[in-house]
């Protein structure tokens, strides 16, 4: 069985040969670049500057020579463009804070603080506020906020029309070709990364693509608006959503049937212990949006719908499965009501599980390689029978993360993953 054929079975809620496995296919399935240094060579490769292709979470390129040594049955075509708003060509050396060589776009421009703090401009234009600080340390950047002062009473959703636009012929031909390739010389399962419909996902309200971001780009002050200016926040919506409707078709126009599951959204709803917003709140200014791109996706093309929510959702999931979500991750089990048990016998018929795999706050950072043996097993126990799963990490794997416990979580994937799932 390929890997395509392995992931296409899993999506249906089918049980394939074995659990179908992603790395790096998503910005958050992916691993950090200096953790992925070391995993290559303790998997035997020669030491090589990592590709930073994600620099907001400084996470690495996969290459297909260490999907396939993992077996892993998923691959991602990505956007060109990264969320600092530079496009990844023209590679250039940099290092990291731990002395990791790394390899980043030309138009990643940073400059160093008087505080040992790493500062990043948007599409690499000095001449403008930098738009992330990564903290002298540090494992990732944070948007720097750069809110002009602001008029409640003369807000304009306008203001955020700017950071949605179609799809360039150059993004597109770049989609074509590259699916193309993924498609024609790898056997694995395509991933597209869409994301579009990530209607406030907090990591793009900053702007921190964009030279001069104009109205509420405060997190605080943008949650905020949720309950006093529930109108603008609507109709910032509505404006994403037309561009998205049409991207879509675009997208669908430059990749057709090759991708197998389209990440839609990356907005989180929940926290750790509680939910950002009230299933109510999410109804009003999300689902509508939500359903329609999701409509347009399983009236139009064979794709699967792909939602990342990190944090308690249990609150939202019906409301997610009738807005048309297919896939959901991280599936983050240590967040308040996602009991793995409870997420199986309650949605394992309609939701596919992508993540929940083995915890990247505690087992896999600080665990012992068989603590880490131990929680995978159990998840595939928990997860796997009668399919939908794919496995993956809550979330990204850390920077720090040892790589013992990598290895014990890949051994493991690959023993207790084969159907029939034993059940002990």
């Amino acid at each position: 069985m390929t890997s395509r054929e392995r992931v296409r079975l899993a999506i249906q809620h089918r049980e394939p040969d074995r659990v179908p496995l992603d790395l790096g296919a998503t910005p958050v399935t992916g691993i950090a670049a200096s953790t992925y240094a070391k995993l290559r060579q303790a998997l035997g490769f020669a030491p090589t500057p990592v590709k930073v292709w994600e620099p907001f979470q400084i996470l690495a390129e996969v290459e297909l020579e260490v999907l396939q040594k993992l077996g892993v049955d998923v691959i991602g075509l990505n956007s060109p463009v990264t969320m600092f708003g530079y496009r990844n060509e023209n590679w250039k050396p940099w290092k990291l804070f731990d002395g990791t060589e790394v390899l980043v776009g030309e138009k990643f421009v940073v400059r160093e603080d008087e505080k040992g703090d790493i500062l990043i401009y948007p599409q690499g234009d000095t001449s403008v506020s930098p738009s992330g600080r990564l903290p002298k340390g540090g494992f990732y950047f944070d948007a720097i906020i750069r809110q002009q002062p602001i008029d409640e009473a003369h807000l304009d959703p306008q203001e955020f029309a700017e950071q949605y636009t179609l799809y360039t012929d150059e993004d597109l031909e770049y989609f074509q070709r590259t699916v193309d390739q993924l498609y024609y010389n790898t056997d694995l399962s395509i991933v597209g990364g869409f994301w579009q419909g990530g209607f406030g996902d907090i990591a793009q309200v900053p702007g921190p693509g964009l030279k001069h971001p104009k109205g509420i780009r405060d997190p605080q002050e943008w949650y905020i608006a949720h309950v006093t200016h529930p109108n603008y926040i609507y109709e910032i919506f509505a404006i994403q959503c037309e561009v998205a409707l049409e991207n879509l078709k675009l997208y669908y126009q430059a990749v057709g049937d090759k991708i197998d599951v389209i990440v839609v959204s990356g907005t989180d709803f929940g926290a750790q212990h509680a939910a950002f917003i009230s299933p109510d709140m999410y109804r009003q200014l999300y689902k509508p949006f939500h359903q329609q791109l999701n409509d347009w996706i399983h009236a139009n093309t064979p794709w699967k719908v792909f939602f990342h929510s990190c944090g308690s959702v249990v609150d939202f999931l019906d409301d997610f499965i009738d807005a048309g979500v297919d896939i959901l991750n991280p599936v983050q089990c240590s967040a308040a009501g996602m009991d793995p048990m409870w997420l199986k016998e309650n949605y394992g018929d309609k939701l596919v599980f992508w993540g929940g795999g083995v915890d990247t706050q505690k087992t896999l950072p600080f665990g012992t390689p068989d603590q880490v043996r131990q929680e995978v097993a159990d998840r595939i126990r928990i997860f796997a029978p009668g399919g939908g799963f794919v496995f993956n990490t809550i979330h990204n794997i850390q920077q720090g993360t040892p790589v013992e416990n990598l290895l014990a979580m890949y051994e493991t994937v690959k023993e207790r993953g084969q159907y029939p799932i034993v059940n002990n």
